[in-house]
């Protein structure tokens, strides 16, 4: 199911914190998030305090996600605000993170594709243990139980990233501008 760990950097080895090191991150061209984080490493021991820094990062790495259309960001679009993110602490050092994304418009056809990108983003650049559950807003797009079944499937997520064309237009959408 939608609830297995998804943590890109393995079983949490050499973590320190509730956000593990995140002084040691390298910003790359696909996560913002170089200064992200720097409270956590000041106070370790505050798992609360860890979870309140975790969604000012997540929110930092979707923001910049593009459209798939249009040259806009998601959060220019207002599909995606820092109040979209919430973070439950599951396990010493792991979290759930949920995103509740907004389309543009209730037929959005690109909702999936959008869906798709924050998961992998999110999948790419969080610096800790995870768990992702990504869902369209209630009431917000006319398919969104069959939106929200699909981007939480793993097995549609990977055959999704399969297919090359899909795979490059997710890659110009996650990718940092120069």
């Amino acid at each position: 199911g939608a609830r297995s760990a998804e943590g890109p950097r393995g079983a949490g080895a050499g973590r320190k914190g509730p956000l593990g090191s995140l002084g040691s991150l390298v910003a790359s061209k696909e996560c913002n998030i170089s200064s992200a984080g720097r409270g956590a490493r000041e106070n370790p021991s505050c798992e609360t305090q860890g979870r309140f820094l975790i969604v000012p990062l997540v929110s930092d790495i979707i923001r910049t996600i593009r459209d798939p259309e249009k040259p806009n960001t998601l959060e220019e679009l207002e599909v995606v605000t820092e109040n979209c993110v919430e973070v439950q602490e599951i396990g010493e050092d792991e979290y759930l993170v949920i995103i509740r994304f907004t389309p543009t418009v209730p037929h959005c056809s690109l909702a999936t594709l959008i869906g798709l990108c924050l998961r992998i983003k999110l999948q790419r650049c969080l610096p800790f243990r995870h768990k992702l559950e990504i869902y369209i807003s209630e009431g917000t797009h006319s398919t969104e139980e069959d939106i929200n079944k699909q981007i939480n499937d793993k097995e549609r997520v990977a055959a999704a990233m399969e297919n090359p064309n899909l795979r490059e237009i997710v890659e110009q959408c996650v990718t940092e501008p120069d």
